[in-house]
């Protein structure tokens, strides 16, 4: 429920603030903000802050801005009892949203409709940020183990890698060359990989054994420790900063181009996983057990169903490289596949090229289809009149 109160007359500051916050630039916001008759928390007609004007159209700098000055991320005072993560969830924008959850947003507020941000997200058919919300792990519970307990002389997680794991387990994208990637561009995790893994051992524990049990937490946490563990070995064998583990697992196969070894990796950390008597790994081992390396569904496709939800295995807009979505550069030749971008492109050549040909006729064959049907339909509708 919101609290109800008298609304303050805005300073002139103030409603320039919302009006900059509309068609104003950064730098002027910024320079409003300084001004001792604009407070942060200031509201308008309807009952928002900046903030929640921010974090509805997806603003990341402008939201980091508002936070910096003392938002306060929980302001419950609009007509409808919007709050700030339900304005950062409904805009689409994944990492303002995660921004919310980590300055205190509160996930279980309702509105006037009695709908939560995940809720409100999911009717508008925001799924990554419902995934967000869903698997968001707080700061506080990896803080823990970066100070000495009891006895101990030192924290069983080192600080340096705080953040970067923080990072990776508040992710959604479980490609495994997108989690590896990540790896790549944060060593610190490879190279501690015995205290990260060690800790994310213990959290595996710690969310199976919990009086409300979550294996989709405890799944996701593991299948993370087994690339960990796995891109170590790699880099101890190779020294190569990740490159020869990240090519491994994009290679696809010779006969149809099918990344093999990424998907023994999936089914690997599911082997392993030593909850058997978790609901969803019971439920991800009958639906891959009979399936051949190849075939679908995928273990890989299966586990994100499993943690993030069936939007997620489903989605078409995704790189074929390292499974990110919205990926929106096509190859030029086939316009079949899709990546993220020329990174991911130049990374997934060497197999693509031996398909480019055949995928491009598959495209043309498609778009010929697509074609005939909509004609079609255009038939169809003028017989009608």
């Amino acid at each position: 429920m919101s609290v109800k109160k008298k609304l303050a007359e805005l300073s002139e500051n103030e409603t320039k603030l919302f009006d900059k916050l509309l068609k104003g630039t950064f730098e002027e916001i910024q320079c409003l903000l300084k001004e001792k008759d604009v407070r942060v928390d200031c509201l308008d007609k309807t009952g928002m802050t900046p903030l929640q004007h921010a974090a509805f159209r997806g603003k990341k700098e402008l939201c980091e801005l508002f936070l910096a000055h003392g938002a306060d991320v929980n302001s419950n005072y609009h007509d409808n009892n919007y709050s700030t993560l339900m304005f950062a969830a409904l805009s689409g924008n994944v990492e303002v949203t995660r921004m919310m959850l980590q300055a205190g947003a509160n996930i279980h507020q309702i509105n006037s409709v009695n709908k939560t941000a995940t809720q409100m997200a999911a009717f508008v058919g925001q799924h990554q940020c419902v995934s967000a919300i869903n698997n968001f792990f707080p700061r506080s519970e990896l803080e823990y183990y970066t100070k000495p307990q009891g006895l101990e002389t030192e924290g069983k997680l080192p600080l340096e890698t705080l953040e970067p794991l923080l990072g990776l387990v508040n992710s959604v994208n479980l490609h495994p060359v997108k989690v590896s990637m990540y790896l790549r561009d944060n060593m610190i995790l490879v190279n501690e990989s015995y205290k990260v893994c060690k800790v994310l051992d213990i959290l595996v524990e710690k969310n199976m054994k919990a009086r409300d049990t979550n294996d989709v937490m405890a799944v996701k946490l593991h299948y993370f420790t087994t690339i960990i563990r796995l891109a170590r070995k790699s880099h101890d064998d190779k020294n190569d900063n990740l490159q020869f583990w990240i090519k491994s697992l994009v290679k696809g196969r010779d006969q149809d181009g099918f990344p093999e070894f990424a998907e023994r990796v999936v089914r690997q950390s599911l082997k392993e996983f030593p909850y058997v008597d978790s609901q969803l790994f019971q439920t991800l081992v009958r639906q891959i057990s009979s399936v051949k390396i190849g075939d679908t569904p995928t273990a890989l496709s299966s586990l994100i169903a499993g943690v993030n939800g069936n939007q997620f295995a489903m989605a078409e807009d995704v790189c074929a490289t390292c499974g990110e979505r919205n990926a929106v550069k096509s190859c030029s030749v086939c316009k079949y596949l899709q990546y993220c971008g020329q990174p991911c492109q130049k990374l997934h050549w060497s197999t693509h090229k031996k398909f480019c040909k055949t995928l491009a006729l598959v495209y043309k064959k498609n778009q010929e289809m697509m074609a005939k049907e909509k004609a079609k339909q255009k038939r169809r509708r003028i017989r009608k009149k």
